[in-house]
């Protein structure tokens, strides 16, 4: 096997990887959220929040080297709109993880005074549709780029 292939098909695996982490955090915080969780529940709550963190990161980083060295080239990405789509939608979603993250750092004050976190069933109803949404979001990149991988959205080549 040459380096290339490596790393063609690491990045892309880490890329995959990342994006099922990603969701399947997304579920387990969708699962977990409650009015005024108990202090287990607020912990497992943030440490998920965490874990999709991370996952987005290597999602976005995977992603980048995948455009710049191991894909299809960068041309191949640059000039599809359905490409541009899903950085949107990615990004999209991690602005409305913002919500849930900060909402969690907020969470660590009375933790750390061994209290449970006040929060409220609107609140949880808030932070739920936020994550309905995300859910929502991830669940459309891989179709996206089915149909990348298909040359849907690339520009017609000339007769």
């Amino acid at each position: 096997m040459t380096t290339e292939l490596l790393g063609r098909a690491g990045s892309a695996y880490l890329h995959e990887i990342s994006f099922m982490v990603c969701f399947a955090a997304l579920v387990l915080e969708r699962k977990l959220l409650r009015a005024n969780p108990d202090r287990s529940t607020a912990t497992q709550l943030i440490v998920t929040d965490v874990v999709y963190g991370i996952a987005a990161l290597s999602l976005l980083g995977s992603g980048v080297l995948r455009v710049l060295y191991f894909g299809q080239g960068a041309e191949f990405y640059m000039e599809n709109p359905l490409f541009w789509w899903k950085v949107g939608i990615f990004l999209a979603a991690g602005s409305l993880s913002l919500y849930p993250t900060i909402t969690y750092i907020l969470w660590a004050i009375p933790l750390r005074k061994g209290e449970t976190p006040s929060f409220s069933a609107a609140a949880a109803q808030r932070l739920g549709w936020v994550i309905n949404i995300e859910l929502l979001a991830f669940a459309s990149l891989p179709f996206l780029a089915s149909l990348m991988a298909r040359g849907v959205g690339l520009p017609a080549l000339p007769a």
